[in-house]
């Protein structure tokens, strides 16, 4: 099923949601650099030399030429953003609203000392009201769809076409598979420096060689990976509890050793806009990113699963949760999240096979005198229960984790957003135990790792 979207039949109005900010994100970013007033001075001063600067996409650019603000919220604009254009060039909010309308800058005048438009008849597309019909346009707009009428055409013959051959068969996401595992940096290291063949690292990574042989026969389309960030994208400006990244590619971070040397992730912007608006609906308070560097946390399980490849072979909707600063989010709440993820993720009308993973943990504690601590008795029974009782796991309080797995042990909460999408949370039948390993240590840290199939 479609997202419940009720207001696009609401005449005259765009409202900006998910899918909105995923097309627009480089738009208002450019709306947003005219806050500054040497920005201004530049963009006033050579306009195709600033636009040049900014990868928004041809239309965008030929919407802010043409200040044509509907054109512009088509394309992915939002009003408090592009009203820096419009301050830009001197003009009044009344001023911007006025010619969206098709009035005259009197007539609208007119008509807000009236007392504004009326509700009455333009709550609903097809009523009598004097916001019904197509927006106003610009001359430039009319030329520039005139002129890509003949590709746009071209574009929808062809998607018709692979309908009618199967090049796209009907259905919807689904997924098949949850995985866990920790997410050390110190592995990341070890691969990097080319030392998983010393004697320290052999045990570890010989428990991902049957989880790699898996994921070569069961490799998904994407993976929605649940991961926390280390001080990376994310510092104590902003500290959103749940953040899920919407851009088409996220660059390997520098956590201080500099980057990485994997691949740049490839987003599916398509797939994490249309989870976002179905999990907020849903009551889940997401954070949109589109912009976003991925540490350690991410791009280590990706090395323990594929291994080191030159792209990664899947797409990657990276999932972030705080578990660095108090209050982080109870297990029960993640639990519940993961079933809103499985919903959203059911919900999307393209056939993806999709894995999510849930990262972090397990037991260890890397500040005060009691660093080092790590408990694998404690680890192996959460391992024992998140196979056959998640429900009861994610009951756990914080507490019971700081005591039991150490104050960086926390992030194993992020594993029940991985088990709550499972189908046996929603009645379905109880998921087939793939692959389990447990190992300690590596660096700080105890290692644990499950692969559950749907």
């Amino acid at each position: 099923m479609a997202l419940n979207k009720p207001y696009l039949d609401v005449p005259g109005t765009t409202i900006f949601d998910a899918d909105q900010s995923r097309k627009g994100y480089w738009l208002n970013q450019f709306c947003m650099s005219l806050m500054k007033a040497e920005n201004r001075a530049r963009f006033k001063a050579d306009e195709e030399a600033y636009l040049a600067e900014w990868p928004m996409t041809e239309e965008q650019k030929a919407a802010v030429r043409a200040r044509d603000l509907n054109w512009a919220m088509r394309t992915g604009g939002n009003i408090y953003f592009l009203a820096k254009l419009g301050a830009t060039d001197g003009l009044s909010f009344q001023q911007m609203a006025g010619s969206m309308t098709g009035m005259s800058e009197q007539a609208y005048r007119d008509m807000m000392i009236g007392g504004g438009r009326s509700a009455e008849g333009n709550r609903v597309v097809g009523e009598g009201g004097n916001a019904q019909g197509a927006p106003a346009q610009s001359q430039a707009w009319k030329e520039w769809e005139l002129s890509h009428q003949e590709a746009l055409a071209a574009q929808i013959m062809g998607e018709h076409a692979a309908r009618q051959t199967g090049g796209t068969p009907a259905g919807h996401a689904r997924i098949t598979a949850s995985v866990y595992t920790s997410h050390v940096p110190a592995i990341g290291a070890a691969i990097d420096l080319g030392k998983t063949g010393e004697d320290y690292w052999k045990p570890l990574f010989a428990g991902y060689e049957p989880s790699k042989q898996w994921m070569r026969e069961n490799k998904p389309d994407v993976v929605f990976l649940v991961y926390n960030d280390h001080a990376t994208s994310f510092d104590l400006g902003v500290i959103p509890t749940f953040a899920i990244g919407t851009a088409a590619e996220f660059q390997p971070a520098d956590e201080g050793y500099g980057p990485r040397p994997v691949p740049k992730v490839i987003g599916h912007p398509e797939l994490a806009s249309h989870i976002a608006q179905s999990v907020i609906q849903q009551d889940f308070d997401l954070t949109i990113v589109n912009e976003l560097q991925v540490d350690h946390g991410l791009t280590v399980p990706m090395n323990l699963l594929f291994g080191s490849p030159e792209a990664w072979p899947v797409k990657v909707i990276p999932f972030h949760v705080n578990v660095v600063q108090y209050p982080v989010p109870s297990g029960a709440r993640c639990f519940a999240l993961g079933q809103a993820i499985r919903r959203a993720i059911e919900s999307y009308d393209e056939p993806l096979k999709v894995q999510i993973w849930g990262t972090g943990g397990m037991s260890h504690q890397l500040q005060g005198p009691r660093a080092g601590l790590i408990n694998k008795e404690w680890d192996n029974k959460f391992l024992d229960r998140l196979i056959a009782e998640p429900a009861e796991l994610a009951k756990v309080p914080h507490i019971e984790y700081v005591r039991e797995a150490g104050s960086e042990g926390i992030e194993l909460v992020m594993w029940l957003i991985a088990r709550g999408a499972m189908a046996d949370v929603a009645g379905g039948p109880a998921p087939k135990l793939k692959h389990r390993f447990f190992h300690v240590p590596a660096s700080n840290t105890a290692v644990g790792h499950l692969i559950l199939e749907n």
